[in-house]
């Protein structure tokens, strides 16, 4: 709120420290404005600051005075104690104003920091060589914290890719680009100039249920997280999001779900399916579509993941001539064996939020890893593991927690039993997953 000046004004603004002490201490109702403006937007740190009232600054300070309060022209405290101190050479106010870690690098409405207002006269030169000192030190501390802050963020990735199961290859990279990217955040903090990083688009290659679009969409956080795209979103789709049954529906119906990717990941699954599997005289409408997602990918609007079989993406990639300029990474998302579906398994019942079927449930201290992996390994076939990996765990426990359910009776008043799933539920979940098929 603005007014005329107020007692704390003037006595800040003549150095009457034995009166600001009594204002600031006032032990009556009417407690003193601290922060009140006069017709100028100035604080009462602004009077003192201004006039090198150093005792009264002190005072206000320790009193919890706003250090970088702005005046009606932009003006922090610190601009105006160096505006007095180069009329002076008396640098008392701006090493008080420093040692509370006023912002060297605060502008005023001309775009100006304190630093900007100095001549280049040697008079200058002791109160520039103050200014600069605490600005380094300044931006040291803001990468400090920058880096503090860099940590939880890798802390949060190391913790989504422990739910990956496998993917060597990938967690390398994806570990080398978050923290590429961190460290850019630091470079910038530290006050040096780095370009833009864009995320590459992808290719990844496998069988379903090896975790591709889990994958896609911890990408999709985790470019969030880091700063490169603005959403974490992801927008997953297939060839019936895409192409159109008749001639002119398909362009338009691709463009919606670029558009509506913008910002994030398009995750285009079973992308082979754009490509007929032989030469038609007419042109499929899929081509139609691979070329609307290939005209956006140099733009940086959105960036674009291609999923399945790695013998079927064959003919996408060999398709389009410009396919590998734009898809730069390949990964190969390989079958999971006993272990890994064993890990899986544990993973997910760790995993389970408030929403899901098997919440509130735990696995008895018999379901070891290890006794998971053996009794995979002797109720699946190689094939069936091959055609179903990842899928295959959450019906099987499902099916479990059912068996669980059958199995208890109805006056059963143990809590522990009510929600333990044993071996042999897994067992009995699992047998009857592969004789339905599903």
């Amino acid at each position: 709120m603005q007014m005329a000046q107020t007692p704390l004004h003037v006595s800040a603004g003549y150095n009457k420290a034995e009166i600001v002490k009594s204002l600031l201490e006032w032990p009556g109702n009417d407690k003193v404005e601290l922060e009140a403006q006069n017709m100028y937007g100035e604080t009462p740190l602004h009077m003192a600051a201004k006039n090198g009232c150093n005792e009264a600054a002190k005072l206000l300070l320790a009193h919890g005075a706003f250090i970088e309060a702005k005046a009606n022209n932009g003006m922090t405290p610190l601009h105006l104690s160096v505006w007095y101190s180069i009329r002076s050479e008396d640098y008392a106010t701006v090493k008080t104003l420093l040692e509370y870690n006023a912002d060297c690098s605060a502008k005023d409405n001309e775009g100006k920091t304190p630093l900007d207002h100095l001549s280049n006269g040697p008079g200058s030169a002791k109160l520039r060589e103050l200014l600069l000192w605490h600005s380094e030190e300044q931006r040291k501390r803001r990468a400090l914290e920058a880096c503090s802050e860099t940590k939880a963020k890798m802390d949060e990735l190391e913790n989504e890719l422990s739910n990956i199961v496998g993917l060597h290859e990938l967690k390398i990279q994806l570990r080398k680009w978050a923290k590429g990217m961190l460290l850019d955040e630091r470079r910038k903090a530290l006050g040096l100039k780095v370009g833009a990083r864009r995320p590459p688009h992808m290719a990844f290659l496998g069988n379903p249920g090896t975790g591709k679009t889990m994958v896609a969409r911890i990408l999709g956080r985790l470019l969030y997280m880091v700063g490169i795209l603005p959403t974490d979103r992801v927008t997953e789709v297939q060839r019936t999001d895409l192409v159109g049954e008749f001639v002119g529906h398909t362009g338009p119906k691709t463009r919606r779900r670029i558009k509506e990717a913008e910002g994030g990941i398009l995750f285009v699954d079973e992308a082979y399916r754009l490509i007929p599997m032989q030469k038609a005289d007419d042109k499929d409408y899929g081509i139609e579509a691979l070329e609307e997602i290939m005209s956006v990918m140099d733009g940086g609007k959105v960036v674009v993941i291609f999923a399945g079989y790695s013998e079927p993406m064959k003919r996408v990639i060999a398709s389009n001539e410009g396919f590998c300029r734009r898809v730069t990474k390949f990964f190969h998302f390989n079958d999971f064996n006993s272990e890994e579906l064993a890990k899986i398994l544990h993973i997910k019942m760790n995993n389970q939020t408030e929403d899901s079927l098997l919440y509130g449930f735990k696995l008895h201290s018999s379901c070891s890893m290890d006794a998971i992996a053996a009794l995979i390994e002797k109720e699946t076939t190689e094939k069936q593991r091959r055609e179903m990996n990842g899928g295959l765990v959450d019906p099987m426990l499902v099916n479990a927690r059912e068996n669980l359910d059958l199995r208890l009776s109805f006056d059963c008043l143990d809590t522990d039993e009510l929600r333990t799933i044993t071996l042999e539920d897994l067992e009995a979940g699992l047998k009857l997953l592969l004789r339905l098929g599903i």
